[in-house]
């Protein structure tokens, strides 16, 4: 019914300026009830503003009110364009709403009609230049789309994947970058610090699929079309990197839900840190991070671990931070395999201290008397891998008169400080005990202790099976023990010895 009606009324705006106030029966029809109707009339505004931003009938430039430009000094021409770009703007503006509308089609419509409207106004600049030579890019308008796309009450994935083809352009992407930056500190600073999981969820949707330039030659896709673009910021590597590193800053400074917490620290090796300018800046996020528990603390310490090898922090709580993880849930939760895994590539360094090394020993002895049996075919290797890069804390294993039981250890399980622990004055009585285990085969594994171990260590790559997306996040880290390189080795050494120099000072970490 609105089709014949709709066509009508764009045939006699676009025929004849007489005609201009019919622009409202446009209009109104993107505030009906039904459906098709609102749909017809998206379409029929993105043909209208199209022509109209083509034949130059917009006014461009610093946009007067209506009523001043009725009573103001300017020609008939003037005034028309003045009238016709304030309707343009109420068009916007209801295209805006339209992309929190119930019907997905209304929002994609919407959607597809302002980012086309984007692509006009970088064709068709409505924005006066701010110096000759400059290139004018609808940064108002864009800053629009995206916050249509990530509303605070709803979830927005669906359309935000309709949007992504426009992050293609190199120009949109790091416009978008700076919008979401710029709505990030005005949403949350209004609540206060506490989660917004829609919101924050739509933000992540939004920019954890930004596919940064690795080179500037590589920028050559740009919405606005011009030939000076080689003085324009935004054509230069350096500022992209800074925009999305203030981006993601800005995103990671405030608390997120605990959901998301995983889904950046596993994409962070991979899609933020090489695009940073200064990665460590990371490291106020990885500490909260840290201080979440569980699956999420180890990724948070494997986020550090990178920082620590790849880009020269210095970090010297990291292996009392690892050491606070030991707790019984470790034997028992989804993640044991990555926590395993993790722990073999953190304590690889044959440099590490003794008394570090056996305080891991005996913590993981001690919580492995109350494991079950596969958990202890995981570990008993495990610990003796770590005698045999660490022959120092063969002491454990033979200590002729050593404590039997725990009413003997002077080991001090509580102690969260490692060097504090008393773990090398101690012995392996937990893992002696397990020789008499229930299980036939975890009483085979312990009797291993009663022998001499090889130099050789065990391969217990298999017993460290990890699920895909684990094996994913592996492969991302690329630092697996038998691959870590010297300087590697060497950077670890370093804080290593910053360790063990605090500890020698009486500095606490």
């Amino acid at each position: 019914m609105a089709r014949p009606a709709l066509a009508a009324s764009l045939e006699a705006v676009l025929g004849d300026r007489g005609n201009a106030n019919r622009v409202f029966e446009i209009l109104e029809l993107l505030a009906a009830k039904e459906e098709q109707d609102v749909l017809c009339a998206a379409r029929t505004c993105r043909r209208l503003f199209a022509a109209l931003l083509r034949r130059g009938e917009l006014f461009a430039g610093s946009l007067p009110a209506e009523e001043d430009a009725l009573r103001g000094n300017y020609s008939a021409e003037e005034k028309y364009k003045i009238w016709m770009r304030h309707r343009y703007n109420d068009c916007v503006e209801c295209l805006s709403e339209l992309l929190g509308h119930d019907s997905f089609q209304v929002k994609e419509s919407s959607l597809c009609t302002l980012m086309k409207f984007v692509e006009l106004e970088a064709e068709c600049p409505l924005v006066a230049e701010q110096w000759k030579g400059s290139i004018a890019f609808p940064r108002d308008l864009l800053k629009v789309v995206v916050n249509g796309l990530i509303p605070i009450h709803e979830d927005a994935s669906l359309l935000i994947s309709r949007f992504q083809e426009y992050m293609e352009y190199d120009d949109v992407r790091y416009f978008v970058m700076k919008a979401v930056t710029e709505s990030i500190g005005q949403v949350m600073q209004k609540i206060k610090e506490r989660p917004l999981p829609f919101y924050q969820q739509n933000v992540f949707s939004l920019i954890s699929p930004i596919n940064m330039p690795n080179k500037e030659r590589d920028m050559v896709k740009f919405m606005v079309k011009q030939d000076n673009r080689e003085e324009w910021k935004v054509s230069k590597l350096q500022a992209h990197k800074q925009a999305f590193e203030r981006m993601w800053l800005t995103f990671l400074k405030h608390q997120l839900p605990s959901g998301l917490y995983k889904k950046v620290l596993v994409i962070l090796h991979d899609s933020i840190l090489p695009y940073m300018n200064e990665p460590t800046l990371m490291i106020d996020f990885l500490t909260v991070a840290y201080g979440v528990g569980g699956a999420i603390s180890l990724l948070a310490l494997n986020g550090l671990f990178i920082l620590i090898h790849q880009h020269n922090l210095e970090y010297p709580d990291f292996y009392k931070k690892l050491y606070s993880l030991l707790d019984p849930s470790i034997y028992h939760v989804k993640y044991r395999a990555r926590f395993f895994h993790l722990a073999d590539l953190f304590l690889s360094s044959s440099h590490l201290p003794a008394y570090l090394v056996a305080a891991f020993i005996k913590r993981l002895s001690r919580l492995a008397l109350t494991a079950p049996p596969e958990a202890l075919l995981m570990v008993i290797p495990f610990i003796c891998n770590l005698f045999r890069r660490h022959p120092a804390c063969k002491v454990l294993m033979h200590r002729p008169n050593g404590p039997q039981d725990l009413s003997e250890d002077p080991y001090i399980m509580e102690q969260e400080e490692p060097s504090e622990s008393r773990a090398l004055e101690s012995s392996l009585w937990e893992l002696q005990s397990l020789q008499n285990h229930y299980h036939p085969d975890v009483a085979q594994a312990a009797a291993i202790l009663n022998q001499s171990l090889s130099e050789i260590e065990d391969d217990i790559s298999g017993l460290l099976e990890l699920s895909a997306s684990e094996k994913t996040l592996s492969k991302r880290t690329d630092c697996s023990p038998a691959n870590v390189a010297p300087l590697v080795l060497k950077i670890i050494d370093a804080l290593i010895m910053l360790h063990v120099i605090q500890i020698a000072a009486g500095v606490h970490m």
